[in-house]
């Protein structure tokens, strides 16, 4: 990769464009939708902040193991850790009914479940906004 902060950016871009999406759900009501779409705003920026800082492939999908990795450049991750790693539970279950005992995600996941995690959502993408800013 010739220029890791660009890509960096790239990502956190998107993530901020999922943020958007995220927000959207939930005021229209479609909070399983926006569970997702934060728990992939999180993933995205983190994933932007570890390619800013030179990692040549970020794979994965969870939250909790990407932003342990953040930790190691950067220790102020380490406050949104706990609840950051609780949007993982947002990635299959909020999408597929097959993956809960029972009802449909558009049922089972509701109004604080989405406030929550919209609001870890945006104090990870504020962090690696920052910080992305400072790589180089």
């Amino acid at each position: 990769m010739k220029d890791p902060q660009k890509e960096g950016k790239r990502w956190l871009m998107q993530a901020e464009h999922d943020l958007e999406l995220a927000s959207y759900d939930f005021q229209g009501g479609f909070y399983a939708a926006a569970c997702f779409n934060a728990q992939q705003t999180t993933e995205k920026a983190l994933k932007g902040f570890l390619l800013a800082k030179g990692e040549r492939v970020v794979l994965g999908h969870s939250v909790a193991e990407l932003i342990q990795r953040c930790e190691t450049y950067e220790s102020s991750f380490a406050h949104l850790r706990s609840r950051a790693g609780k949007l993982d539970r947002f990635y299959l279950p909020t999408r597929y009914p097959n993956s809960l005992p029972g009802g449909i995600p558009s049922e089972v996941f509701d109004k604080e479940d989405a406030e929550g995690a919209l609001q870890v959502a945006a104090e990870v993408v504020e962090r690696a906004r920052e910080l992305i800013g400072e790589v180089g």
